[in-house]
């Protein structure tokens, strides 16, 4: 074949080349997964059913470091942190809080409660919007913040204006082995009770209602669910393919370092 007879060809291949993989990145969405706080911590993610393991479930992520993850544009499941984590023992709880029975990679393993959850669904379409929240429900470890990437103010989530450990009851707090605060209860975590937990008789809004603990974690982190049935739901809908997830962001400065991101 001429060279002349190849470059059309050519221009073809990579025409195509470029359709494919064009299609194939605008059917993912990424997360940058964001750690201000002054220490490490071990992102965590977990499927709902039906849907793949991303970033193998989880991975470590020193302080000021940032990590990519790449997900279905179908996807939905939650992400949370893991803190305290001593790996390579043979501790069954490897991390003093959302431990996943002792592994750095959760492998779709749900996190021990208590800890802060990120909850997504994402719809598979550039044009719909995608849903996600952060949820107390099951407890606190780590304020965080979500943000639609380069999108406007209402598609952010903000993080804690108070101190949650600081604030929490002491019949909520979790205590490491040197007696530090490192996360709180929710009620319904502490106390198992259908009134806390929105079950039973106390399935639905109009029977659970806020409580003194809900009204202490809305407090601190007004943008956040605080129990079952919160109202109104602090969903936020945004389309968009590229998300920002900060563990530690400076709301109210207690856990924070740089707010630049270095993309590992």
């Amino acid at each position: 074949m001429k060279l002349s007879e190849s470059i059309p060809a050519l221009l073809l291949f990579l025409t195509l080349h470029s359709m494919l993989h064009g299609n194939a990145v605008a059917h993912t969405v990424t997360f940058y997964i964001h750690n201000t706080c002054p220490f490490s911590i071990w992102p965590a993610t977990a499927p709902n059913n039906g849907q793949p393991v991303i970033a193998d479930g989880g991975f470590y992520l020193p302080s000021g470091q940032t990590k990519r993850v790449i997900a279905p544009w179908t996807w939905n499941g939650r992400i949370w942190a893991r803190t305290g984590c001593r790996f390579g023992s043979n501790w069954k709880s490897a991390c003093e809080t959302g431990d996943c029975d002792g592994r750095l990679e959760c492998n779709g393993l749900i996190g021990k409660p208590p800890a802060t959850l990120v909850q997504v669904s994402l719809q598979g379409d550039q044009g719909k919007p995608n849903f996600y929240d952060v949820s107390l429900v099951d407890g606190y470890n780590l304020p965080v913040s979500v943000a639609a990437r380069h999108g406007p103010s209402k598609c952010s989530i903000g993080g804690c204006i108070k101190n949650l450990k600081s604030l929490c009851p002491n019949e909520l707090k979790v205590f490491n082995d040197g007696g530090e605060v490192v996360a709180c209860k929710s009620a319904c975590l502490a106390f198992d009770l259908d009134s806390f937990c929105c079950r039973n008789e106390y399935g639905t809004p109009q029977r659970c209602k806020p409580n003194v603990y809900s009204k202490l974690f809305k407090d601190a982190c007004p943008s956040y669910y605080s129990y079952a049935y919160d109202s109104p739901p602090p969903l936020v809908s945004c389309p968009g393919n590229e998300y920002v997830i900060t563990f530690c962001p400076s709301t109210w400065g207690g856990e924070n370092s740089s707010t630049s991101m270095h993309v590992e």
